[in-house]
């Protein structure tokens, strides 16, 4: 296989890798208790969890966008 006929490029990958691992990472800012019948988790509405973590996910996804639509240099 030729590497010129390739979409994606190194760059691209490291891009696309990068964006993954992010996200990942917004998930697991997201985690964390919840509430049950019987208490509740204030945790639940802490500014980690609703406010930074989707930030961190919408970075990643920006960061996939990216790696997509670059285009690899000849």
């Amino acid at each position: 296989m030729d590497r010129n006929n390739l979409a994606f490029g190194k760059t691209n990958y490291i891009l696309l890798a990068i964006g993954m691992v992010v996200i990942i990472v917004g998930f697991l800012l997201m985690t964390g208790p919840g509430s049950t019948e019987g208490t509740f988790e204030p945790d639940i509405f802490s500014v980690r969890r609703i406010k930074i973590a989707p930030l961190v996910c919408l970075s990643g996804f920006l960061f996939m966008i990216v790696g997509i639509l670059r285009k690899p240099k000849s």
